[in-house]
């Protein structure tokens, strides 16, 4: 999809503040609020905005421990990754997961209150889901950069 200097000026725009108002946006773009509505109307209904979300705080959560599991499977059978891709969304401490090259199959972002309580996650859920053979756990130590929205390439 091509986008002009427009439509690049009002997704950075949201990125960044997904509350804007129609006149803060209009303004920021260099439009009349109007055209500016259409244009970020447009831009939801051709699915390039896909919504709009609260960033919270993870101290505030208790959350204590960010770790990404790298996910082996034993045998690949297309059943069982399905049932692991299905059964994972329901699970809120993942909060993403990639289904990756290399040495492992998948790779989850996860969230726990602390070490015992990833442990226990690990443990008892992860290493029970269809398919899994071993779960290699890395820490983040510091987050040094948060997701800030996507670059417009």
């Amino acid at each position: 999809m091509d986008f002009d200097k427009t439509d690049r000026t009002i997704l950075m725009a949201v990125q960044t503040d997904g509350r804007m108002t129609n006149a803060s946006l209009a303004e920021a773009v260099g439009l009349s609020e109007t055209p500016c509505a259409r244009r970020l109307k447009r831009l939801e209904t051709e699915g390039v905005i896909e919504g709009y979300r609260a960033v919270l705080s993870k101290p505030a959560l208790g959350i204590g421990v960010t770790a990404f599991a790298l996910v082996r499977f034993g045998v690949h059978d297309h059943r069982l990754a399905d049932e692991f891709e299905r059964q994972i969304q329901v699970l809120p401490r993942i909060v993403s997961c990639h289904n990756i090259s290399g040495s492992a199959d998948y790779l989850l972002h996860v969230v726990a209150r602390d070490l015992e309580d990833y442990g226990a996650f690990v443990r008892d859920v992860l290493r029970a889901l269809p398919g899994v053979t071993s779960v290699e756990s890395v820490l983040s130590l510091q987050e040094v950069k948060r997701d800030a929205g996507l670059p417009l390439l």
